[in-house]
């Protein structure tokens, strides 16, 4: 396309894209419909012409015998009156022989020298050409006429020529009023186009204008009730385009709700602890211990709610490439071995590769939150299994440990932000973050207590993820 199209509005190109080839195929009709007219004007004429020479040719006489007769004609000027009812014209007439000897009518009018069409018009000695008398343009009628006298046999030549300031004032008056018609029919047409394609975009107008009215923050959805069927693609698309600006602008402002709320109170704390420190209320090892914690902890909630706005940004990306969750799984365990050894777990991994197609950072911090969670509240010297299996559409992931179990209170705000297990013992941002990932990557998870008769003895986390397409 060229750039000039490019730069047209739609409403301009429409009409141009109709009024165009309307315009083209008007006047090429024009032409068509000007020459048909031109041709059965000219045929109408060229009859009077043959009708003039066939009323010459009846007023023509031979005497003598056989090839020997001498023609003869007296033509009176009624037989032409008919034909020169108007002045616009002239009507010139020859008669002569074969050989072209001149018998009546006009000297100068050139003797005919051409030859009788095989098919013509007229079922007759007859042929019609152009030529010229005295400077003007004629149309000439040559009627071969048989002359039959008593004894005398015998081929007269009867030309008829008629100047065409008639035929010209007509072909132009037609001309004219095809021109005219077509005119008009072209200015009705642009006219239905106009007021169509006014009525057409109307609604892109008027959802361009609702668009440009809005206000900055304004993501409702568009209302699509009343929408033309071409425009309602458009429009959904632009809905779902405002719903995800509208959850990005929620989470971006709930991270920034969240993060000032939640590190003002560990950088009171710091504050608190450093002023207790200066005036010596405490020991300088007790004080410089409590602010690392403090510093340890804040460290902690800013890592895990950057990661919950990284989740939240990768949501909104491509989907990245295909990993084996198996090998990811592997080396978030060996990464978390020391930890594992400090607890003195009975631990076991259990793995089939299982290819997600995902960001490889995302896999492996549900990864990693899910076993650092299960670890976290597993007793000294208990048992800790973790088991990866697949079928056809998705992988599963299984952690079991030993762990108190959770509360009917806690299962209800189980993956809500800073919803921790038990007081103090985290920020409460690691089972949303994997809540918020197995979202993202279409998937589900849950943890439930494992019971064994009646009591419960531990928790199982289980995640289950669909499979990258083969």
């Amino acid at each position: 396309m060229s750039p000039l199209w490019r730069r047209l509005s739609l409403r301009s190109y429409l009409m141009l894209g109709i009024l165009l080839p309307v315009a083209l195929f008007i006047l090429v009709d024009t032409v068509v419909l000007y020459r048909q007219a031109l041709t059965a004007v000219n045929t109408a004429y060229d009859r009077t012409l043959l009708a003039s020479a066939k009323a010459i040719g009846e007023h023509i006489t031979a005497q003598g015998e056989a090839d020997a007769a001498q023609l003869s004609a007296t033509v009176p000027y009624a037989a032409l009156e008919v034909f020169e009812a108007d002045n616009r014209s002239r009507m010139i007439y020859r008669i002569s022989s074969t050989s072209g000897a001149l018998i009546d009518g006009f000297e100068d009018l050139p003797a005919w020298r051409g030859k009788l069409p095989k098919l013509g018009p007229y079922a007759a000695l007859v042929d019609f050409y152009d030529d010229h008398y005295r400077g003007d343009a004629v149309r000439v009628a040559v009627l071969l006429q048989p002359v039959a006298m008593q004894r005398a046999r015998v081929m007269a030549v009867v030309q008829v020529a008629e100047t065409l300031e008639l035929r010209r004032t007509l072909a132009r008056q037609i001309l004219f009023d095809t021109l005219w018609r077509q005119l008009a029919l072209v200015t009705v047409i642009a006219l239905v186009v106009v007021v169509v394609v006014q009525r057409a975009t109307r609604p892109v107008r008027r959802l361009s204008r609702l668009l440009g009215e809005r206000r900055v923050d304004d993501l409702t959805p568009l209302a699509v009730a009343d929408a033309p069927l071409e425009l309602l693609p458009l429009m959904d698309a632009t809905n779902t385009t405002m719903s995800r600006l509208h959850h990005l602008l929620e989470n971006q402002k709930r991270f920034v709700r969240d993060t000032a709320h939640q590190l003002r109170t560990p950088l009171a704390v710091l504050k608190v602890q450093v002023q207790s420190a200066r005036r010596g209320d405490v020991e300088p090892a007790q004080a410089l211990e409590e602010i690392s914690h403090t510093v340890e902890r804040a460290t902690t909630l800013a890592n895990q709610m950057l990661s919950l706005a990284k989740v939240a940004q990768l949501a909104h990306e491509s989907p990245g490439a295909t990993i084996d969750w198996a090998s990811v799984l592997r080396d978030v365990a060996l990464d978390l071995s020391p930890l594992i050894a400090e607890h003195e777990l009975d631990f076991d991994i259990e793995t089939t590769a299982a290819p997600i197609q995902t960001h490889d950072w995302m896999l492996r911090e549900l990864s990693r939150n899910l076993l650092h969670n299960a670890i976290r509240y597993s007793p000294p010297h208990g048992q800790l299994h973790i088991r990866l299996l697949c079928d056809k559409q998705s992988a599963a992931l299984v952690i079991s440990n030993d762990g108190p179990g959770i509360s009917a209170e806690l299962q209800k705000r189980l993956f809500q932000p800073f919803s921790a297990g038990q007081a103090g013992s985290g920020s409460g941002l690691g089972l949303a973050i994997c809540a918020e990932i197995t979202r993202t990557l279409g998937g589900s998870i849950e943890l439930v207590n494992r019971s064994h008769h009646g009591q419960v003895v531990g928790v199982d986390a289980t995640v289950r993820l669909p499979l990258a397409s083969r």
